[in-house]
């Protein structure tokens, strides 16, 4: 199955884009995307303990189980204005 993911403020710098479709196995949780997120792009694996992650609007836990077509939303805890 394949789920999109989407780098929001300073993500997009670590992250080196906006936006990502990863490839899971079906019945993937949350904690595994995490997971492959970080060995695909390592700039965010310091960010690991504050990231906040939104399944469509809802944050969601690690062992929440992704579906096709899920959005998936990685940002930081803290965005000023």
């Amino acid at each position: 199955m394949n789920v999109r993911v989407q780098f929001h403020s300073y993500f997009k710098e670590l992250a080196g884009c906006a936006e990502a479709t990863e490839p899971l196995r079906e019945g993937a949780s949350l904690g595994e995307l995490l997971h492959q997120l970080r060995v695909r792009f390592p700039g965010i694996k310091p960010m690991e303990r504050s990231t906040l992650v939104a399944v469509g609007v809802e944050y969601e836990p690690p062992d929440y189980r992704l579906r096709e077509g899920d959005e998936v939303s990685l940002f930081p805890p803290v965005q000023g204005g």
